[in-house]
C-alpha cells in the first residue's frame, strides 16, 4: 500500500510571511492565488496558511519566486 491519501501522498505544508521582509512584488500572489493575496498596501497575505496536495508544489515556486526570501514553508 503506498499510504497515499486525500492528498496524493504530497503531505501538507505550513506557510508564514515575514511581512517586515515582504516588499510587494507580489510574486507569490501571481503564482500561487489561492494562497497569497496581497493587501491594500501590496504587501503579502496568506489566504490560507496550510496546502495539502498538489497546491505544495506551487507554494514552494512562490516561495522561490520572493525576490527577498519572506516566504517560509515547511512540511507539517
Amino acid at each position: 500500500m503506498s499510504g497515499a491519501g486525500p492528498t496524493g501522498g504530497a503531505g501538507a505544508l505550513q506557510i508564514a510571511i515575514n511581512r517586515e521582509r515582504c516588499i510587494g512584488a507580489g510574486q507569490c500572489a501571481l503564482t500561487a492565488p489561492a494562497v497569497f493575496a496581497q493587501d491594500d498596501d501590496g504587501l503579502s497575505e496568506l489566504v490560507s496558511d496550510r496546502v495539502d496536495g498538489d497546491g505544495g508544489a506551487l507554494v514552494q515556486e512562490a516561495a522561490r519566486a520572493c525576490p527577498v526570501a519572506a516566504i517560509a514553508v515547511q512540511k507539517v
